[in-house]
Protein backbone atom coordinates (compact mmCIF):
# COMPACT_ATOMS: atom_id res chain seq x y z
CA UNK A 1 0.00 0.00 0.00
CA UNK A 2 1.32 3.39 -1.09
CA UNK A 3 1.91 5.91 2.43
CA UNK A 4 -0.48 8.35 2.40
CA UNK A 5 -0.77 11.70 3.73
CA UNK A 6 -4.46 12.21 2.99
CA UNK A 7 -7.34 9.85 2.44
CA UNK A 8 -7.89 11.13 -1.15
CA UNK A 9 -5.00 11.77 -3.42
CA UNK A 10 -5.48 13.23 -7.11
CA UNK A 11 -2.60 13.63 -9.28
CA UNK A 12 -3.07 14.84 -13.01
CA UNK A 13 -5.95 12.73 -13.69
CA UNK A 14 -7.00 12.21 -17.15
CA UNK A 15 -10.08 10.42 -18.62
CA UNK A 16 -11.03 10.71 -22.21
CA UNK A 17 -13.90 9.32 -24.08
CA UNK A 18 -12.65 8.85 -27.90
CA UNK A 19 -12.28 12.92 -28.62
CA UNK A 20 -13.99 13.98 -25.78
CA UNK A 21 -11.70 14.49 -22.52
CA UNK A 22 -13.90 14.94 -18.95
CA UNK A 23 -10.87 15.12 -16.86
CA UNK A 24 -8.11 16.96 -18.18
CA UNK A 25 -5.00 16.72 -15.70
CA UNK A 26 -6.99 17.25 -12.51
CA UNK A 27 -5.10 17.11 -8.99
CA UNK A 28 -6.46 17.64 -5.89
CA UNK A 29 -5.89 16.44 -1.89
CA UNK A 30 -8.56 15.66 0.87
CA UNK A 31 -7.28 16.02 4.42
CA UNK A 32 -8.66 13.95 7.08
CA UNK A 33 -11.57 14.91 8.25
CA UNK A 34 -12.22 17.67 6.00
CA UNK A 35 -15.50 18.09 3.71
CA UNK A 36 -14.16 19.17 0.04
CA UNK A 37 -17.13 20.70 -1.92
CA UNK A 38 -16.75 20.43 -5.59
CA UNK A 39 -18.33 22.88 -7.71
CA UNK A 40 -18.39 23.56 -11.69
CA UNK A 41 -21.10 23.91 -14.50
CA UNK A 42 -22.95 20.40 -15.74
CA UNK A 43 -19.94 18.58 -18.23
CA UNK A 44 -17.05 20.60 -15.79
CA UNK A 45 -16.05 16.65 -14.59
CA UNK A 46 -17.67 16.25 -11.21
CA UNK A 47 -19.26 13.08 -11.20
CA UNK A 48 -16.64 11.53 -13.69
CA UNK A 49 -14.29 12.29 -10.59
CA UNK A 50 -16.71 10.78 -8.10
CA UNK A 51 -17.08 7.74 -10.48
CA UNK A 52 -13.22 7.11 -10.75
CA UNK A 53 -12.70 7.47 -6.56
CA UNK A 54 -14.75 4.89 -6.39
CA UNK A 55 -13.55 2.36 -9.06
CA UNK A 56 -16.58 2.71 -11.28
CA UNK A 57 -14.59 4.43 -13.82
CA UNK A 58 -10.86 3.41 -15.12
CA UNK A 59 -8.49 6.67 -15.71
CA UNK A 60 -7.00 6.87 -18.93
CA UNK A 61 -4.22 8.81 -17.39
CA UNK A 62 -2.99 10.09 -13.73
CA UNK A 63 -3.24 8.28 -10.38
CA UNK A 64 -6.19 8.77 -7.43
CA UNK A 65 -5.58 6.75 -4.03
CA UNK A 66 -8.30 6.77 -1.31
CA UNK A 67 -6.83 5.65 1.96
CA UNK A 68 -3.42 4.67 0.05
CA UNK A 69 -4.99 2.35 -2.15
CA UNK A 70 -4.63 2.95 -6.21
CA UNK A 71 -8.28 3.43 -7.40
CA UNK A 72 -6.89 0.99 -10.58
CA UNK A 73 -4.52 -1.76 -9.08
CA UNK A 74 -5.92 -1.81 -5.44
CA UNK A 75 -9.55 -1.61 -6.20
CA UNK A 76 -11.33 -3.57 -3.77
CA UNK A 77 -9.91 -2.13 -0.65
CA UNK A 78 -10.83 1.21 -1.90
CA UNK A 79 -14.54 0.09 -2.01
CA UNK A 80 -14.42 -1.17 1.38
CA UNK A 81 -12.96 2.64 2.52
CA UNK A 82 -16.02 4.57 0.86
CA UNK A 83 -19.51 5.12 1.04
CA UNK A 84 -21.13 6.60 -2.22
CA UNK A 85 -24.49 8.28 -2.81
CA UNK A 86 -25.18 9.90 -6.12
CA UNK A 87 -27.50 11.65 -7.83
CA UNK A 88 -30.01 8.56 -8.49
CA UNK A 89 -30.89 6.08 -5.67
CA UNK A 90 -29.34 2.77 -6.57
CA UNK A 91 -30.96 0.52 -3.94
CA UNK A 92 -32.23 -2.67 -4.91
CA UNK A 93 -36.15 -2.29 -5.21
CA UNK A 94 -37.34 -5.63 -4.55
CA UNK A 95 -35.62 -5.88 -1.42
CA UNK A 96 -36.95 -4.47 1.82
CA UNK A 97 -35.09 -0.72 3.17
CA UNK A 98 -33.68 -2.98 6.05
CA UNK A 99 -32.62 -5.80 3.73
CA UNK A 100 -30.66 -3.02 1.25
CA UNK A 101 -28.97 -1.63 4.40
CA UNK A 102 -27.92 -4.50 5.74
CA UNK A 103 -26.58 -6.09 2.91
CA UNK A 104 -24.74 -2.81 2.37
CA UNK A 105 -23.48 -3.95 5.77
CA UNK A 106 -22.76 -7.23 4.80
CA UNK A 107 -20.53 -6.26 1.61
CA UNK A 108 -18.54 -4.12 4.12
CA UNK A 109 -17.25 -7.24 5.54
CA UNK A 110 -19.42 -6.70 8.92
CA UNK A 111 -20.83 -9.34 11.22
CA UNK A 112 -24.45 -10.36 10.68
CA UNK A 113 -26.18 -8.89 13.93
CA UNK A 114 -24.20 -5.58 13.77
CA UNK A 115 -24.65 -5.22 9.96
CA UNK A 116 -28.50 -5.28 11.63
CA UNK A 117 -27.42 -3.11 14.21
CA UNK A 118 -26.27 -0.25 11.91
CA UNK A 119 -29.26 -1.07 9.21
CA UNK A 120 -31.77 -0.52 12.01
CA UNK A 121 -29.53 2.67 13.30
CA UNK A 122 -29.78 4.30 10.11
CA UNK A 123 -33.06 3.84 9.00
CA UNK A 124 -34.35 5.74 12.20
CA UNK A 125 -31.67 8.22 12.09
CA UNK A 126 -33.56 9.06 8.22
CA UNK A 127 -36.92 8.75 9.35
CA UNK A 128 -37.45 5.43 7.72
CA UNK A 129 -38.20 2.99 10.66
CA UNK A 130 -42.02 3.14 9.68
CA UNK A 131 -41.60 1.39 6.08
CA UNK A 132 -38.44 -0.16 7.62
CA UNK A 133 -39.90 -3.48 5.98
CA UNK A 134 -42.07 -2.16 3.13
CA UNK A 135 -40.00 -3.65 -0.52
CA UNK A 136 -38.48 -0.22 -1.74
CA UNK A 137 -40.60 -0.06 -4.90
CA UNK A 138 -43.21 1.21 -3.23
CA UNK A 139 -41.47 3.81 -1.43
CA UNK A 140 -41.87 7.46 -2.70
CA UNK A 141 -39.11 8.98 -4.41
CA UNK A 142 -37.86 11.25 -1.46
CA UNK A 143 -37.91 7.99 0.35
CA UNK A 144 -35.45 6.33 -1.85
CA UNK A 145 -33.12 9.50 -1.81
CA UNK A 146 -32.88 9.26 1.88
CA UNK A 147 -32.28 5.27 1.57
CA UNK A 148 -30.09 5.72 -0.75
CA UNK A 149 -27.88 8.04 1.42
CA UNK A 150 -28.38 5.89 4.62
CA UNK A 151 -26.73 3.27 2.12
CA UNK A 152 -23.70 5.10 1.95
CA UNK A 153 -23.79 5.41 5.71
CA UNK A 154 -24.36 1.93 7.18
CA UNK A 155 -20.50 0.88 6.69
CA UNK A 156 -19.05 3.91 8.67
CA UNK A 157 -16.49 4.01 5.96
CA UNK A 158 -13.62 6.59 6.33
CA UNK A 159 -14.38 8.32 2.96
CA UNK A 160 -17.88 9.62 1.81
CA UNK A 161 -18.84 10.60 -1.83
CA UNK A 162 -21.75 12.75 -2.30
CA UNK A 163 -22.09 13.33 -5.70
CA UNK A 164 -25.26 16.12 -5.71
CA UNK A 165 -26.61 13.88 -2.58
CA UNK A 166 -29.47 16.84 -1.75
CA UNK A 167 -30.65 16.48 -5.46
CA UNK A 168 -34.74 15.79 -5.19
CA UNK A 169 -34.79 16.32 -1.42
CA UNK A 170 -37.31 18.42 0.72
CA UNK A 171 -35.92 20.79 2.54
CA UNK A 172 -36.48 19.12 6.25
CA UNK A 173 -34.36 16.22 4.62
CA UNK A 174 -31.77 18.59 3.24
CA UNK A 175 -31.58 19.80 6.44
CA UNK A 176 -31.24 16.73 8.44
CA UNK A 177 -28.02 15.07 5.88
CA UNK A 178 -26.68 18.57 6.60
CA UNK A 179 -26.53 17.54 10.61
CA UNK A 180 -25.61 14.09 9.80
CA UNK A 181 -22.65 15.16 7.29
CA UNK A 182 -21.15 17.78 10.21
CA UNK A 183 -21.65 15.13 12.64
CA UNK A 184 -19.11 12.76 10.34
CA UNK A 185 -16.69 15.32 9.60
CA UNK A 186 -16.48 16.12 13.30
CA UNK A 187 -15.92 12.26 13.91
CA UNK A 188 -13.09 12.31 11.36
CA UNK A 189 -14.63 11.36 7.97
CA UNK A 190 -13.35 12.77 5.10
CA UNK A 191 -16.43 13.61 2.60
CA UNK A 192 -16.35 14.64 -0.92
CA UNK A 193 -19.33 16.79 -2.01
CA UNK A 194 -20.34 17.76 -5.18
CA UNK A 195 -22.97 19.82 -5.17
CA UNK A 196 -25.69 22.32 -7.40
CA UNK A 197 -26.56 24.44 -4.15
CA UNK A 198 -23.96 27.33 -3.71
CA UNK A 199 -25.41 27.96 -0.08
CA UNK A 200 -24.58 24.23 0.94
CA UNK A 201 -21.17 24.27 -0.36
CA UNK A 202 -20.97 27.37 1.83
CA UNK A 203 -22.55 25.64 4.66
CA UNK A 204 -21.16 22.26 4.58
CA UNK A 205 -17.49 22.62 3.17
CA UNK A 206 -13.88 23.65 4.83
CA UNK A 207 -12.65 23.86 1.45
CA UNK A 208 -14.11 24.62 -1.84
CA UNK A 209 -12.80 23.71 -5.62
CA UNK A 210 -13.91 24.69 -8.66
CA UNK A 211 -13.59 22.59 -11.58
CA UNK A 212 -14.28 23.52 -15.03
CA UNK A 213 -13.70 21.41 -18.72
CA UNK A 214 -11.91 18.61 -16.01
CA UNK A 215 -9.14 20.60 -14.84
CA UNK A 216 -9.31 22.59 -10.75
CA UNK A 217 -9.78 26.15 -11.73
CA UNK A 218 -9.12 27.64 -7.97
CA UNK A 219 -9.12 25.65 -4.24
CA UNK A 220 -8.94 27.03 -0.81
CA UNK A 221 -11.26 27.84 2.21
CA UNK A 222 -14.60 29.51 0.97
CA UNK A 223 -13.51 33.39 2.54
CA UNK A 224 -9.67 32.83 0.53
CA UNK A 225 -12.09 32.16 -2.90
CA UNK A 226 -14.47 35.06 -1.92
CA UNK A 227 -11.20 37.49 -1.19
CA UNK A 228 -9.55 36.27 -4.40
CA UNK A 229 -12.31 38.27 -6.56
CA UNK A 230 -10.54 41.41 -5.29
CA UNK A 231 -14.00 43.61 -5.45
CA UNK A 232 -17.30 43.49 -2.81
CA UNK A 233 -20.41 43.83 -4.09
CA UNK A 234 -22.58 46.60 -3.91
CA UNK A 235 -26.13 47.35 -4.38
CA UNK A 236 -27.96 50.02 -4.23
CA UNK A 237 -31.69 50.06 -4.06
CA UNK A 238 -33.76 53.12 -5.29
CA UNK A 239 -37.37 54.75 -4.03
CA UNK A 240 -38.28 55.09 -7.43
CA UNK A 241 -37.48 52.03 -9.79
CA UNK A 242 -38.04 54.72 -12.74
CA UNK A 243 -34.72 56.81 -11.66
CA UNK A 244 -32.49 53.59 -12.59
CA UNK A 245 -31.36 55.16 -15.93
CA UNK A 246 -30.55 58.34 -14.38
CA UNK A 247 -28.55 56.40 -11.45
CA UNK A 248 -26.48 54.06 -13.38
CA UNK A 249 -24.15 56.61 -15.13
CA UNK A 250 -23.56 58.67 -11.56
CA UNK A 251 -22.01 55.21 -10.41
CA UNK A 252 -20.37 53.62 -13.41
CA UNK A 253 -16.78 54.86 -12.55
CA UNK A 254 -17.15 53.17 -9.00
CA UNK A 255 -17.31 49.70 -10.98
CA UNK A 256 -13.75 47.96 -11.01
CA UNK A 257 -12.23 46.98 -13.87
CA UNK A 258 -13.74 45.12 -16.48
CA UNK A 259 -17.11 45.41 -14.36
CA UNK A 260 -19.94 47.23 -15.22
CA UNK A 261 -23.07 48.31 -13.15
CA UNK A 262 -26.00 45.76 -13.68
CA UNK A 263 -29.61 46.70 -13.16
CA UNK A 264 -32.26 44.95 -11.40
CA UNK A 265 -35.55 46.72 -12.78
CA UNK A 266 -38.05 44.59 -11.55
CA UNK A 267 -36.68 45.41 -8.16
CA UNK A 268 -35.24 48.91 -8.71
CA UNK A 269 -31.37 47.80 -7.69
CA UNK A 270 -28.15 48.14 -9.24
CA UNK A 271 -25.54 45.82 -8.68
CA UNK A 272 -21.60 47.34 -8.81
CA UNK A 273 -18.79 45.04 -8.17
CA UNK A 274 -16.46 47.57 -6.33
CA UNK A 275 -12.88 47.76 -5.15
CA UNK A 276 -12.71 51.39 -3.12
CA UNK A 277 -13.62 51.30 0.52
CA UNK A 278 -15.19 54.14 0.47
CA UNK A 279 -17.71 52.88 -2.48
CA UNK A 280 -21.07 53.11 -0.31
CA UNK A 281 -20.66 56.81 0.76
CA UNK A 282 -19.59 58.40 -2.33
CA UNK A 283 -22.63 56.54 -4.14
CA UNK A 284 -24.70 58.05 -1.85
CA UNK A 285 -23.06 61.62 -2.12
CA UNK A 286 -23.33 61.34 -5.62
CA UNK A 287 -27.26 60.04 -6.19
CA UNK A 288 -27.83 62.46 -3.33
CA UNK A 289 -26.59 65.54 -5.25
CA UNK A 290 -28.77 64.46 -8.20
CA UNK A 291 -31.56 64.27 -5.10
CA UNK A 292 -32.15 60.53 -6.34
CA UNK A 293 -33.62 58.58 -3.46
CA UNK A 294 -32.30 55.60 -2.16
CA UNK A 295 -34.59 53.28 -0.38
CA UNK A 296 -31.27 50.93 0.77
CA UNK A 297 -27.46 50.60 0.37
CA UNK A 298 -25.77 47.59 1.07
CA UNK A 299 -21.96 46.64 0.70
CA UNK A 300 -20.84 43.21 1.04
CA UNK A 301 -18.25 40.50 0.33
CA UNK A 302 -18.87 38.60 -2.58
CA UNK A 303 -20.78 35.37 -2.51
CA UNK A 304 -19.98 31.48 -4.12
CA UNK A 305 -22.57 32.56 -6.92
CA UNK A 306 -20.34 35.55 -7.57
CA UNK A 307 -16.68 33.21 -7.38
CA UNK A 308 -17.98 30.44 -9.47
CA UNK A 309 -19.16 33.01 -12.07
CA UNK A 310 -16.36 35.05 -12.00
CA UNK A 311 -13.94 31.66 -12.45
CA UNK A 312 -16.27 29.73 -14.84
CA UNK A 313 -18.15 32.02 -17.21
CA UNK A 314 -20.90 30.33 -16.05
CA UNK A 315 -24.04 30.02 -13.54
CA UNK A 316 -24.72 27.24 -11.96
CA UNK A 317 -27.66 25.03 -13.47
CA UNK A 318 -29.54 24.76 -10.75
CA UNK A 319 -30.94 22.39 -8.67
CA UNK A 320 -33.87 19.79 -9.39
CA UNK A 321 -37.00 20.31 -7.34
CA UNK A 322 -37.45 18.74 -4.27
CA UNK A 323 -39.16 15.05 -4.52
CA UNK A 324 -42.04 14.08 -2.16
CA UNK A 325 -40.81 12.90 0.91
CA UNK A 326 -42.98 10.23 2.17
Amino acid sequence: MHTYTDPIEVDDLVVSYGSVTALNGLSLRIGAGTVIGVLGPNGAGKTTLVKVLSTLLRPTGGTARVMGHDVVRDPLPVRLAIGLAGQYAAVDQELTGRENLEMVGRLHRLPRAEARRRAGEVLERFDLTGAADRRVGTYSGGMRRRLDLAAGLTGRPPVLLLDEPTTGLDPRSRQELWTIVDELRNAGTTVLLTTQYLEEADRLAQRIAVIDSGTVLAEGTPAELKAGIGTDILRVRLREPSTLDAAAPLLADLAAAGTAVVPDRSAGELTIRVSRPDASAEALRRLDGRSLRVAAIQLTQPSLDDVFLSLTGHATAGPAPAEESR
